[in-house]
This record gives C-alpha cells, sequence and structure tokens, in this order.
C-alpha cells in the first residue's frame, strides 16, 4: 500500500545521503539497511541473512536495466544481504534519470547520487554494455541467478498511424529529448529547426519540455548538461512558435504545474491561449483535487486574467511564443509540394463524451489546417518482450504481471514502466519496484522460491559474455567515463559535456 509520508521521507533521504549526509531510519527499518559495505567487503556465499532456512546459500538476484525501476529493486534486495548484478545495455548507468530529465532541471538527477552509492555496496555490481536478449538470453541468466528483475523500461514510440508520418521533419519527442540529452546512436539526428512554427502532439510533461527546450534562450541551456551540437543547432534555430496540441481539454492535461509554470515564465517567450477555452472552468474545479485545482487555476490566470504592466512588458518584447491547443487530433500530416518535407499538419475538432474515468474524445467532421514546418509526436512509449521465454501482453504492452511477479515464470519478476506501463513519475518509480522487491523477499521467506541449489551469478555469465566478445563496463569503468565527462566540461564552462559515442565510452572507461 502506498504510504505518503514514508515516501516523502524516503526521497528525502535520498536526498540527503546524496549530498554525504544519513538520515534517521523509518519505522521498522534496520538502523545499517542503506548504509554501504565498503567495496570489495567479504561477501558470506553460504547463506542468506535475514531469510529462514539455515540451508539457503546466498540469494543472486539479477536486475536488468540500470533506470530508477531497476536502482530501487536493488537497493530493497540489498537488505536482505542477496548479491545484485544490475545489467545496462548502454555502458553508462542511470536510464531516463539521465537521458530522459531535461537538462535544466538537474535538481530532478539529484537522485544518481544515492544510485551511486547503491553501486558502491560491496555486494551490488553494474555491468554496462550488455543487451540482454542479444549478448545473453533471459534463460541464461535465470540458470545463473535465483532471480531476475526486469526492468528495462519502455524502449519504443507509439506511432501516430497517420498519413505523412514519414515526412522529413517529423519526429518523436523521445528522439529529440535523447539527441539533446546525449544518448549513443542519436547524435547525427539533426532535427530541421529552419521552420518558424512547430507542433507537438500530446500535453504530458516530455511535450513541455521539448517546447521549452526549443524556445529557451541559449544563455539558460548553455551552462547544463545539454550536448554542445543540439545547442549549437538549437541556436542556430529559426523556430519561434511551439503549438502544444491535445486530444481533450484543459482539465486532462497531462503535464504538472511545475512544467507549465515554468513555461508560462519562461523568459524571452510569451504565451498564447484561447480564452474561450478557460471560461467557466474555475466553478467546474472548485471540488477538484488541489494538484488539478492548482494546475488549472493557473491556466485560467494566464489566459484569462490581465498581467501586471511589467509582465505584459515582458510579453511584449518576447521574440518567442507557444500556446496550447485543445481537442484537436492528427488527422494527416501535410506535405510540401514535393512531397518530402512537412508544410503542415491536418487537425479534427473533437468533442467530449462521457464522464470520469469512462471520459472519450470524439473526432468531428470538422477540421483544421495548421501551418508548420516541424511536427514531434508525444503521444506515449511502449515497451517490447526481450525474450520469448516470459508472456508478454501485446495489447497492453506490458509484462502480465501479480505484484511484480512474472505470471506462470517463478524466480522472473518485472518492475518499472515494463510492469505498470510508462505513466507516473520517479516517487511512482520508487513505490513500484519496492513492491516488486518486497515479493522476492516473501517468496525467498515463504520457501517458493529454491535457495537450496547455488547459483554462479556473473561468474556464469562472464565465461559467456568473454565466449561471445562482448565488451563490458564496469562501474569503476563508468566513473572514469563520468570523470571524463565533468573534465570536458569544464573546460567548455558547463556542468557536464556527456560522451555520446560508444567506442569512446568503451575506450575511456577501459583506459
Amino acid at each position: 500500500m502506498r504510504t505518503p509520508r514514508a515516501a516523502r521521507a524516503l526521497l528525502a533521504g535520498v536526498y540527503l545521503r546524496g549530498i554525504g549526509l544519513h538520515r534517521r531510519p523509518l519505522p521498522g527499518e534496520e538502523p545499517t539497511a542503506l548504509q554501504p559495505e565498503p567495496r570489495g567487503a567479504a561477501i558470506n556465499t553460504q547463506r542468506v541473512q535475514g531469510f529462514s532456512s539455515s540451508s539457503d546459500c546466498a540469494l543472486q538476484v539479477c536486475v536488468v536495466g540500470s533506470g530508477p525501476a531497476g536502482f530501487y529493486a536493488a537497493q530493497h534486495v540489498l537488505k536482505k544481504s542477496a548479491i545484485v548484478d544490475v545489467y545496462e545495455k548502454l555502458p553508462v548507468p542511470f536510464g531516463l534519470v539521465r537521458f530522459g530529465v531535461a537538462p535544466d532541471h538537474p535538481e530532478v538527477k539529484n537522485v544518481i547520487n544515492s544510485f551511486t552509492q547503491t553501486m558502491h555496496h560491496g555486494r551490488c555490481s553494474f555491468y554496462g554494455n550488455i543487451t540482454v536478449g542479444k549478448d545473453i538470453s533471459v534463460e541464461e541468466l535465470k540458470q545463473a541467478y535465483h532471480v531476475v528483475i526486469l526492468a528495462y523500461g519502455a524502449q519504443d514510440n507509439l506511432m501516430l498511424e497517420i498519413p505523412g508520418e514519414s515526412l522529413h521533419g517529423v519526429y518523436s519527442a523521445r528522439s529529440i529529448v535523447e539527441w539533446y540529452n546525449g544518448v549513443p546512436g542519436i547524435q547525427n539526428l539533426n532535427p530541421d529547426l529552419s521552420c518558424e512554427t512547430a507542433v507537438i502532439l500530446g500535453q504530458g510533461n516530455v511535450a513541455l519540455d521539448v517546447a521549452r527546450i526549443l524556445i529557451s534562450p541559449i544563455d539558460l541551456l548553455k551552462k547544463t548538461d545539454i550536448t554542445s551540437y543540439s545547442l549549437e543547432a538549437i541556436a542556430a534555430s529559426k523556430v519561434k512558435r511551439v503549438l502544444i496540441v491535445g486530444r481533450r481539454g484543459p482539465l486532462q492535461v497531462a503535464f504538472t504545474i511545475k512544467e507549465l509554470r515554468e513555461m508560462v515564465n519562461l523568459p524571452g517567450a510569451r504565451p498564447l491561449f484561447n480564452p474561450s477555452d478557460f471560461e467557466g472552468l474555475r466553478e467546474i474545479i472548485k471540488d477538484k483535487p488541489r494538484p488539478r485545482k492548482r494546475l488549472t487555476e493557473l491556466m485560467v490566470k494566464t489566459a484569462l486574467e490581465k498581467p501586471s504592466a511589467k509582465e505584459a512588458k515582458r510579453q511584449e518584447e518576447a521574440a518567442k511564443e507557444w500556446g496550447l491547443r485543445f481537442l484537436r487530433s492528427p488527422v494527416q500530416i501535410l506535405p510540401t509540394s514535393d512531397g518530402k518535407h512537412v508544410a503542415g499538419i491536418r487537425l479534427s475538432v473533437n468533442k467530449l463524451e462521457g464522464s470520469g474515468e469512462s471520459l472519450r474524445s470524439i473526432q468531428t467532421e470538422e477540421l483544421e489546417d495548421v501551418e508548420c514546418g516541424l511536427v514531434l509526436s508525444s503521444i506515449g512509449y511502449k515497451s517490447h518482450p526481450i525474450s520469448s521465454s516470459f508472456p508478454f501482453d501485446n495489447k497492453k504492452r506490458v509484462i502480465p504481471n501479480h505484484l511484480g511477479r512474472v505470471l506462470n515464470t517463478p524466480g522472473l519478476y518485472c518492475s518499472g514502466w515494463v510492469k505498470r506501463g510508462p505513466t507516473g513519475v520517479i516517487l511512482t518509480t520508487m513505490n513500484d519496484s519496492f513492491e516488486t522487491a518486497e515479493s522476492v523477499v516473501k517468496d525467498v521467506k515463504s520457501g517458493s522460491l529454491n535457495l537450496s541449489v547455488p547459483k554462479a551469478g556473473f561468474s556464469a555469465v562472464q565465461a559467456l559474455l568473454q565466449q561471445r566478445g562482448v565488451c563490458l563496463v564496469s562501474f569503476p569503468g563508468w566513473e572514469k567515463i563520468n570523470e571524463a565527462e565533468l573534465a570536458k566540461g569544464a573546460k567548455l564552462g558547463k556542468s557536464r559535456e556527456k560522451l555520446s559515442n560508444v567506442e569512446e565510452m568503451l575506450q575511456v572507461a577501459n583506459q
């Protein structure tokens, strides 16, 4: 069960540990549960302390994916004296904390301090540049470990599935995020920023992040860890207007008040709201939960209230603008005369039917064309199966599970987006991952997981990887990459300059 107070305390603990302090244990928590053992400390490979059976071997746990879902699950099972190995497809850890958080949100990345402390634990190891399902199979991992936790996230994008989607100038918002955050293999995306108007389809936090980065003053970005090649492209961009389009109304937007407030106050940019979209909303939201009420009130205030003299002057002097468009769904991306590039987008005007959970947007016959040269799709992500050895729901795009236990597959668990779908924030993922890890703990204690047979763990996997010529990156290897990025960033006057080439990463890691 979710306990908000305990969750907030845990998050506070994450931050405090990240800056070298310690917190008091939560009720029922062992005082030293989250403190790291010295790297290289002796590991008890004969028994799992904290579990009931005296004949149990060391619990060998493999976590596939090094984002928040993987690290939080690892933190929890480490409390029970398990040996935990975290595998990652990329040479570097931290998943969406490194590659999904906007460059101008460094405070969100503080959780990396906690994850780093976890990797310094004597019973926890990181192995990067290993693609599970290609370099090593899930079945081979199950043979090497008592427990395998799948936490590899949602790596694909939902498609628009409309005519014109393949035109030059159409991108997923995710690819833009990966481009400016330095995901290896996408540095040559080179999005076309030569137009004045961009349309973003979707009204979640990612949509607002991308909109903000596209029209932010360069002076605000150049000291962040944004990649130099994307910073150069954004500096030369001709995009002056960003329209953020949603299929439902202002009461159904998926972004948070923090993201909206940043957009409203963004230097050099003014909001373009249609007042009629917000008339009467103050009465409707009176009984809404406080977060939704505050969010809607900010939109209403921005759209309907006369700005102060200072704000009016700021908006008047702004060279760029952005706006929210509601009750619109994409029907077709319109091509230029040569049929190759984006010239605009055709939207259907929608109406809402139903209420509550049954509320749906219905397309009408009314259409609206918007001239633009850039279309970014931010309608969601989807997971995919990395093996045929476990069940996968192709409709919901998740692994069927009960409290993180993969159905009909003993010893296999899942956590994060591949478990529940691509929704929520880091706090949601933390609670979700603790739930999965607790299922592991309960299954060990109940005896439904057999620990009487010792497992070889990484030593078995290492032999297979060596045979297959896979060059892995350990956590000390990542720390070399980290030092190189910090040093490179310091020379450029930035917090960090990320390495975005796998070969370069491997070279630095193995120096």
